[in-house]
């Protein structure tokens, strides 16, 4: 729950604008970071999703545990989830940015962002208007149920939240190493 006497949409609002800022910040809204990612050429993208996943995680955990949010489990549909990477990875290959970025990027004035985003929202209801097909014949496929990691493993959410990040501190190591390395080569 936001603090008392203020709005929640407005809130939402406010953190949006201020995600989206960062994104332009860490320049991920530039034209062709994405795609500099997927050729492992510019590890910038994979910097900042890694740091937005701990972060969220660690501020979801928090609230939950302080008794201010609960979590919404959705149904693990691994057929659904597998053939939506593979639209979603397709799609962020050709356009460029991902949803998140693309939206950042109209809002700086990109044609090319607005375009993109003219085409998720025709992906968006194509999704809407196909559901109830997708529901019989594909996230009936592998579905495990509402289920998380730290219970499918048996790891408390905290060590598997230490867990990720101490993963992503070696990532993030590996990266820059990799990083100088390539641009002593380049000079």
């Amino acid at each position: 729950m936001p603090p008392a006497g203020i709005n929640p949409a407005l809130l939402a609002i406010i953190m949006g604008m201020v995600f989206g800022g960062l994104l332009v910040f860490s320049k991920v809204t530039r034209g062709g970071c994405l795609t500099e990612q997927l050729r492992f050429r510019d590890f910038t993208v994979l910097k900042v999703m890694l740091t937005a996943i701990l972060v969220g995680g660690i501020g979801v955990w928090v609230l939950v545990h302080t008794g201010h949010a609960k979590y919404a489990v959705k149904e693990a549909n691994m057929a659904g989830v597998a053939l939506g990477a593979v639209i979603f990875g397709a799609g962020i290959s050709l356009y460029g940015y991902c949803p998140g970025t693309g939206i950042a990027a109209a809002a700086t004035g990109s044609i090319s962002a607005w375009v993109g985003l003219f085409g998720m929202m025709g992906g968006a209801i194509a999704y809407a208007l196909s559901f109830d097909a997708v529901k019989k014949h594909i996230l009936t496929i592998a579905a495990l149920g509402k289920v998380r990691l730290p219970e499918m493993t048996g790891i408390p959410d905290l060590v598997f939240f230490a867990l990720l990040g101490v993963g992503a501190v070696a990532l993030f190591r590996w990266i820059e190493k990799t990083e100088r390395r390539t641009a002593e080569i380049k000079s």
